[in-house]
């Protein structure tokens, strides 16, 4: 049997965290938790994940962001998928579903809305290990 991929959130709201995890805990992935940009960067730095679900809006403002650009930019970071999980859209340049209004603003491969229902949280993640995969294997 496989490992269970591992997961990493970013996000500042607990209560929300605590009901992401728990819907991906019970879905079988193993979930790392950072509730600020800096603990989730050393994370991301010190840890091999899978996917990271990362919130735009945390400390003094869309620091989500700043964490985005910064993975875009780093060799070893820069392939790791990541769901933007958001309670604001327009606000932030994107379109929904993910479509960034200008497609250098930020690297991210998909975007849903706050809340998100288990079922399509579950879609997205799945949809984005099984497209990280591809990419990898065709890269070898």
């Amino acid at each position: 049997m496989s490992e269970p991929k591992r997961l990493l959130i970013i996000d500042d709201d607990p209560d929300f965290v605590a009901g992401l995890k728990a819907i991906l805990v019970k879905a079988k992935y193993d979930v790392d938790v950072a509730y600020n940009p800096k603990s989730g960067l050393q994370a991301l730095r010190t840890k091999a994940y899978d996917l990271l679900l990362l919130d735009v809006m945390m400390g003094r403002g869309a620091e989500g962001i700043m964490i985005a650009r910064k993975l875009g930019k780093d060799p070893t970071l820069r392939d790791l998928p990541v769901l933007i999980i958001t309670g604001i859209r327009e606000q932030m340049a994107f379109l929904f579903p993910g479509q960034a209004v200008h497609p250098h603003f930020v690297p991210v491969d998909e975007l849903v809305e706050k809340p998100v229902e288990p079922k399509l949280l579950l879609e997205k993640v799945q949809a984005l290990m099984k497209t990280a995969e591809t990419r990898k294997a065709k890269s070898q």
